[in-house]
């Protein structure tokens, strides 16, 4: 069986509760078409979470790599398009704080996500659940994970759908912080299940395509 891995991230900053963590611990495990999730928990450290997830991937071998993000004040689920290089933002769990820093010297720019987004959009409003495309992730520790592990594919030349999705705040962290956008905790799981279903699906096609092709 294929091997996905999710990933998601501690709590941080006044955030004492993380809806990617729950949600990552709570698909560990579920086959979702070919695949077999395997969920770990990052830490929001910028001098760790790039090296993990590299590690992750190195040692896993996965077929495919989606990271997910808290992005609290959102009220959609929202896939990234882009990551960037640069690390910047706010302090993180080890009071680091980076300026303007690129995450790779002399890596491009930026890179695209490689997972189905659009199609991601389009089931989740199907479905009923709020959801858009992203043009920023930040330059905090979500894109940072996004750019190193699409870094590590593009170097490697490996053929591995990878990108990032942020998620909005549950009801248990909104209720925390008063005055945040939530959503349940089932319907987190429900929206990042499906995007994982529409990726399987694709690349289920587009595999049925090659045999074809080689036939």
């Amino acid at each position: 069986m294929k091997r996905l891995l999710l990933t998601g991230f501690e709590p941080f900053l006044d955030f004492s509760v993380n809806p990617t963590m729950k949600v990552v611990e709570e698909l560990d495990g579920a086959v979702i078409g070919e695949y077999q999730v395997i969920s770990k928990v990052l830490p929001v450290d910028f001098a760790k979470a790039g090296g993990q997830i590299i590690g992750l991937i190195e040692e896993i071998g996965p077929d495919a790599v989606v990271s997910l993000g808290l992005a609290a004040g959102r009220f959609k689920v929202t896939p990234e398009r882009i990551a960037i290089n640069f690390k910047d933002g706010a302090v993180d769990n080890e009071g680091n704080q980076p300026v303007d820093e690129p995450i790779k010297q002399n890596g491009p720019a930026g890179y695209l996500s490689t997972l189905p987004i659009r199609n991601m959009i389009s089931r989740l409003v199907e479905e009923g659940l709020p959801a858009d495309i992203s043009n920023s992730a930040g330059a905090y520790l979500c894109n940072n994970v996004m750019y190193e592990a699409l870094h590590y594919m593009e170097i490697h030349k490996k053929d591995v759908p990878s990108g990032f999705i942020h998620i909005p705040a549950s009801h248990e962290l909104a209720i925390e912080h008063g005055n945040v956008p939530s959503w349940p905790h089932r319907d987190l799981v429900k929206g990042v299940r499906l995007c994982l279903e529409v990726l399987a699906a694709e690349t289920a096609v587009i595999e049925t395509g090659k045999i074809a092709m080689n036939q």
